[in-house]
């Protein structure tokens, strides 16, 4: 059960929804235009960086961790291909499975990426600090995994109490 509202929010400003909102579309912009020579823009660059740091991984496997249609994860994949940055090679564990791997070229790839995102992070975090970044980074990553394990939007303010961060509510 949830604790009862003690303060009537003044403006939309204290909206979390709000807020959340603004930054997204902001950083979606940002990334965005920092990814448009990418095939399949933002999330090819998502399966790309998945498929690296998570090592060869199966083509459903993939898609299932990203949220992805298996027919959507085809034609990303085929792109991917097509430019050279990955390769479907067999599974030894299943003749009728593919194993997605970066190849060179989308590793060098990656790293230019990472750079550019980089960049557009840092404009839209440009009012805080190096260390309060750091700080929002983490906790954030920390919501969003709690997030995407219990598989329900829960109370915000629950989901902060039990992070540990739930003063304000």
């Amino acid at each position: 059960m949830s604790s009862p509202i003690t303060e009537v929010p003044t403006s939309v400003e204290d909206d979390l929804g709000w807020a959340l909102g603004v930054v997204f579309r902001r950083y979606a912009k940002a990334a965005g235009e920092a990814l448009a020579d990418m095939p399949g823009g933002p999330r090819g660059y998502q399966v790309l960086a998945t498929a690296y740091r998570d090592g060869p991984r199966r083509q459903l496997d993939l898609a299932g961790r990203l949220g992805v249609d298996r027919t959507v994860m085809t034609y990303l994949l085929d792109d991917l291909e097509e430019a050279g940055l990955v390769e479907r090679q067999p599974d030894p564990t299943d003749r009728r499975a593919r194993l997605i791997v970066v190849s060179e070229a989308g590793k060098s790839q990656l790293c230019e990426l990472e750079k550019r995102l980089e960049a557009a992070e840092a404009i839209v975090l440009d009012s805080l600090g190096a260390d309060e970044r750091k700080l929002f980074r983490s906790l954030l990553q920390r919501v969003a995994v709690r997030a995407e394990v219990t598989g329900h939007s829960a109370d915000a303010c629950k989901l902060a109490e039990d992070l540990g961060a739930g003063e304000n509510c």
